[in-house]
């Protein structure tokens, strides 16, 4: 599809409508969209997505400004219609082979009614002969609802257009709250008003490197609701066999539940190979393709320290069942940063984390300790948050889940 996204401004301007822009642009680009940005002000940031200026669509532009005071009082002077004869001349050129637009704000708010009214004048009253492209309208805030906006709104055009139904545009809200407002101010139905949330961007918020992002996608960790780190190399004393059947068990706890084995093979016992090669093999029979993953068979070298530190970022758990352990450094890095942590009760390890972590033995039962890690996990309210936040609220999953077919569906419907 060929989409545009408007607003008075984009980045680098500040700003959380800007910001939401910018992530729906990135989104929509890495989907494999053309998308364009569409701003009064604001340049390009993103290197696949071109910024068209459009100077009046800006908030603060001089000649917006004065309309917008006369606007406040009470008066539609002759300036304001032809600001937005102006506007509507520009978007329909800017628009001319898109095949959606995406208005964030600018039908819901009266920081440049000339905009609104261009908007309206081109997709609902006086849509041009050949003009093919459909009209979301993304509400983030709405100024009839908002009550210091009350002084500056008035009865009649061109405020109504703030509360007005828009026909044959879709319209987008960001909670159950500002669905309820909108259908309140508009007649709407609440069915005919969408609901999508805005969304963090889960690699930048936690500033992952790049290789990890490209683990992250490849494994497709953003759909697991349990994710276990072990950051150990392959070798039998870690005892992954009993990471693998647990796993299997938590299956029945959870809908995607994945295990995380950071480490390469030991470097210094040819046994270890064969004991690679069983784990894979007992990979395959319990089904855990999908679930288990040894970063090994993607390098054959140790991962950077930022790297494992990313994983433990985006890690539920520490699931760390040796039979022999040193030291036991990951139960520091996992205490670092605030994992919960499930090991088994060696004395290394219990004099790491006595008090402050979850022993089993190196021969417990599978499903007891599935269901050992599942009780111990569903009871966390930090836990739930982010499995939450990971599964519903990422930008990618927003774009893909949410926007991607709402779009699709409004060309449908064309």
């Amino acid at each position: 599809m060929r989409v545009s996204l408007l607003h008075y401004s984009a980045p680098p301007v500040v700003g959380g409508v800007e910001g939401v822009l910018a992530h729906q642009a990135r989104v929509l680009a890495e989907l494999g969209h053309a998308v364009r940005i569409l701003a009064g002000r604001g340049e390009q940031t993103l290197p696949n997505v071109p910024f068209v200026h459009l100077p009046l669509a800006d908030s603060r532009h001089a000649r917006v400004s004065q309309v917008k005071a006369q606007l406040d009082l009470g008066q539609v002077e002759p300036a304001f219609a032809a600001l937005r004869d102006e506007l509507n001349a520009a978007l329909r050129a800017a628009l001319a082979e898109a095949d959606v637009l995406i208005a964030h704000n600018v039908c819901s708010l009266h920081k440049n009614l000339a905009l609104t009214a261009a908007l309206y004048d081109l997709f609902c009253a006086a849509r041009p002969a050949g003009f093919s492209a459909r009209l979301v309208i993304w509400h983030h805030d709405l100024a009839w609802a908002t009550p210091r906006y009350r002084a500056e709104l008035h009865e009649g055009y061109p405020w109504a257009l703030l509360r007005a139904p828009w026909p044959g545009a879709t319209h987008v809200v960001v909670s159950e709250q500002r669905r309820a407002e909108l259908a309140g101010l508009t007649g709407l139905s609440p069915n005919a008003i969408k609901v999508i949330p805005n969304g963090l961007d889960i690699a930048r918020f936690h500033k992952l490197e790049a290789q990890t992002q490209a683990l992250v996608q490849r494994m497709r960790l953003m759909e697991a609701d349990a994710i276990l780190l072990l950051p150990v190399r392959l070798t039998p004393r870690k005892n992954i066999e009993l990471a693998l059947h647990t796993l299997a068990a938590l299956r029945s706890h959870f809908r995607r539940p994945v295990l995380i084995v950071t480490g390469p093979l030991g470097p210094h016992n040819p046994a270890n190979l064969r004991y690679f090669q069983s784990l894979k093999a007992l990979r395959a029979e319990l089904g855990l393709e999908d679930a288990a993953y040894f970063l090994a068979e993607w390098s054959d070298h140790f991962l950077p320290d930022a790297v494992i530190a990313d994983f433990y970022r985006l890690a539920d758990a520490l699931f760390f069942p040796s039979r022999e352990e040193g030291f036991g450094l990951p139960m520091l890095e996992a205490a670092a940063s605030r994992l919960p942590i499930f090991c088994s009760d060696i004395a290394p390890l219990r004099a790491l984390g006595d008090g402050e972590a979850c022993f089993f033995s190196p021969d417990e039962d599978p499903r007891r300790l599935a269901e050992l890690i599942a009780g111990q996990l569903s009871e966390s309210a930090a836990f739930r948050a982010a499995v939450r936040v990971r599964s519903r609220y990422s930008w990618e999953q927003i774009g893909a889940h949410y926007i991607e077919p709402l779009l699709m569906q409004t060309l449908e419907e064309r």
